[in-house]
Parts: C-alpha cells; structure tokens; sequence
C-alpha cells in the first residue's frame, strides 16, 4: 500500500492513480480530517463480489470444498451449459 499525503496526492495524482490501476497498489491517503483507501476498480469489483459470495450461507464451505477438486475431475468450460 502506497501511503501519501493529500498534499502529495495532488502533486502526483496522475502518475499515483496510473500506478494503482496497473498494479492494482491501493493508495492510503492522510488528510486532518482522516484517511482515505483508494483502489483500482478491479479490486473494488473484486472485494465487493468476495462479500456477496461470503453473505450466501454454506458457500465459503463450498468454495473451500471445491477448491480441494483435482482439475482433472472437473467439467471442462466447452462443457458447461449456462
């Protein structure tokens, strides 16, 4: 995590944000008032859909579980119908 000030943020913001979207670096940015998280989008989405799968009951279990499945003993992706 890149931590900066507010006053550097704004010095650099292009080349900060450049780097938090390519590298998916969240950025912790300190003012007098508190701190803000910045993140790329795509680890947004990502967090967000981590908590709606954790808010459905049994399906980290199910996750786990399924995790453990040696790859040969999966349904090919040509196979699946959606």
């Amino acid at each position: 995590m890149i931590n900066t000030t507010i006053t550097n943020f704004r010095k650099n913001v292009f080349s900060m944000l450049e780097q938090t979207i390519k590298f998916n670096e969240p950025i912790n940015v300190s003012t007098k008032e508190g701190n803000a998280v910045i993140l790329s989008e795509e680890d947004y989405k990502g967090l967000m859909e981590t908590l709606y799968l954790c808010s459905i009951p049994n399906m980290r279990e199910r996750i786990m579980e399924g995790s453990k499945t040696p790859v040969g003993d999966c349904v090919a992706e040509d196979k699946v119908h959606w």
